[in-house]
C-alpha cells in the first residue's frame, strides 16, 4: 500500500526556477517552475520491495544519483505548480507500483464451439458450390 502524498512530505525537496511557459514579463520576474526532488533509496516510507520496483520501472526518470525528478511549469503560479508536481509525483508512484490482475485461462463453451465449426462448415459448402457445374 502507498502513503498518501503528504506522507512524502518531509522526503521532498522543493527548488524553483524561472518558467519559459506562458505570463509574459512575469515570466522573467517569478520563480514560478517547481522542481520536486526524492530520493528513492533513502526513503523510511517505502520498502526495500517498493524501492527496488520502482528503480527498475522508473530507471529512465531518475537521476545517477538515484534522485526521482518531477518538474511543473504549466500554470503561472508557483503554489499551483507546486501541488501539480506532488499530483504527478503520487500518479508516478501509483502507476509504477500497480500489480496487474492475473489472468486466468478460460476456455470456449461446447456451444460456442460447435457454433464455430458449424459456421465453418457453411462457409465451406458455400465455397465448393461455387466450383463448375458438369452436365
Amino acid at each position: 500500500m502507498l502513503p498518501a502524498a503528504a506522507d512524502f512530505l518531509p522526503e521532498l525537496q522543493f527548488q524553483t526556477s524561472r518558467s519559459s511557459g506562458p505570463g509574459g514579463q512575469n515570466v522573467n520576474k517569478v520563480e514560478s517552475r517547481v522542481e520536486l526532488r526524492f530520493r528513492l533509496l533513502e526513503s523510511q516510507l517505502l520498502t526495500d520491495e517498493q524501492k527496488q520496483t520502482l528503480q527498475q520501472k522508473l530507471a529512465s526518470k531518475l537521476t545517477l544519483e538515484g534522485e526521482l525528478l518531477v518538474v511543473a511549469q504549466e500554470d503561472r503560479s508557483q503554489l499551483r505548480n507546486k501541488e501539480t508536481a506532488l499530483q504527478k509525483f503520487h500518479e508516478l508512484l501509483t502507476k509504477a507500483l500497480h500489480k496487474p490482475k492475473a489472468r486466468k485461462a478460460t476456455k470456449p463453451s461446447k456451444g460456442a464451439v460447435r457454433q464455430r465449426l458449424e459456421s465453418k462448415k457453411k462457409h465451406g459448402d458455400k465455397k465448393t458450390n461455387r466450383g463448375r457445374v458438369d452436365f
